[in-house]
């Protein structure tokens, strides 16, 4: 019997490839959309999945100012700061965030659907958000990702 044929292969550092993926969130749901960049981000879409190893691959997101919320959330979500001090909480709506960095909105909803560890920190990493359509990654070659 062949017993190499069944061990699970892990993913060495050097040896991931990693691609590089554009995202249009125009009209999308914030939630639906940053749950699945996520699991990109972290690589669980590869058969070569390592849950040590940071595995996953670049993404793009373009239109960023033109993501959607659902229900109510655009008025009632609040997007929380503290500085450290005494009374350096801030507190600034979905709806306001929005409109002074669009960006910010995905990537605080990605960031936290990623482990909060250096790994964590090595993933987001690879995210890219821009407001309009234009972006300086064309050198890369990116691909548009299908969900």
């Amino acid at each position: 019997m062949d017993t190499l044929s069944y061990k699970t292969k892990s993913e060495k550092k050097e040896a991931v490839e990693r691609k590089w993926y554009v995202v249009d969130a125009e009209g999308e749901v914030v939630g639906r959309l940053c749950s699945k960049i996520a699991h990109v981000l972290r690589g669980k879409h590869k058969p070569s999945y390592t849950p040590h190893v940071d595995c996953g691959d670049c993404i793009i997101v373009l239109n960023a100012d033109k993501i959607r919320f659902t229900g109510a959330k655009l008025d009632q979500k609040e997007y929380i700061t503290f500085s450290g001090y005494p009374g350096g909480q801030k507190k600034i709506t979905a709806k306001q965030l929005l409109a002074k960095k669009p960006y910010a909105v995905v990537e605080n909803a990605v960031k936290g659907m990623l482990p909060k560890t250096k790994l964590g920190r090595a993933m987001i990493k690879k995210l890219f958000v821009y407001e309009g359509t234009e972006h300086p990654h064309q050198a890369q070659k990116p691909e548009p990702f299908k969900f």
